[in-house]
């Protein structure tokens, strides 16, 4: 089995390789977005931006979609988003969460229940998320909210909070910021696979953030709180 995996692997790197146009970017890269999205084997950052070309998307992925890390006792931005905004050119940042995130169910089961992942490295992820589940629980409420509800409402909590946080650092204080969710369970509309734009450098206001997008893409603008 394992040795059909690597040949699968080695087979799809074949299928890169072929098409691959690295020419113009071995000495650099000025990537003008960095994405930050939830470690999902479901939502691939390149897919979900038809990005198919080296130099356009600086990619971090890590468990909950989080921008910061703690150094030294001190919060800040983490390295992975810090590094594109400081050294290479790069002023937008996006921050995607998705619906059905197993890292906010994971921190919503802690906060309610206590239960804490098992492994060192995903119990710090999901602690990480904990105090905000907590405190979207008490801004938006569990109302009438199915399970598979409540959960996407507190992603799109945690992308508010993301955003927040990106913003309040020296180093991403010149980029633009904007906060999505990828969409996989129809819960903001009816097209698998589409992104919708909910916080734009801290507006949440959904007719606010309609007049950043041209009228074609009115309706990738949502929410769910």
């Amino acid at each position: 089995m394992t040795r059909d995996l690597l040949g699968e692997l080695l087979d799809r790197n074949d299928d890169h390789v072929a098409v691959a146009d690295l020419a113009a970017h071995r000495d650099g890269q000025r990537p003008p977005v960095v994405s930050v999205c939830c470690s999902d084997s479901r939502v691939s950052q390149e897919g979900m931006w038809a990005v198919d070309e080296p130099g356009f998307l600086f990619t971090a992925g890590n468990i909950g979609n989080r921008v910061s890390d703690v150094v030294d006792g001190e919060r800040v931005l983490s390295g992975s988003v810090a590094y594109p905004l400081a050294h290479t050119g790069t002023d937008v940042l996006v921050v995607v969460g998705h619906t059905g995130c197993g890292a906010v169910g994971a921190a919503l089961a802690a906060v309610r229940d206590g239960n804490i992942p098992s492994e060192p490295g995903v119990r710090a992820d999901v602690s990480e998320l904990a105090p905000i589940v907590e405190s979207g629980l008490a801004a938006i409420g569990e109302g009438g909210d199915t399970a598979a509800s409540l959960r996407n409402r507190l992603v799109e909590y945690n992308v508010h909070e993301q955003v927040a946080v990106a913003r309040d650092s020296d180093t991403a204080a010149d980029a633009d910021v904007y906060g999505f969710v990828y969409d996989f369970h129809g819960a903001y509309g009816d097209r698998d696979g589409a992104v919708y734009l909910v916080n734009a450098n801290g507006e949440r206001d959904p007719d606010a953030l309609r007049e950043l997008v041209d009228p074609a893409h009115e309706d990738s603008v949502a929410t769910l709180l």
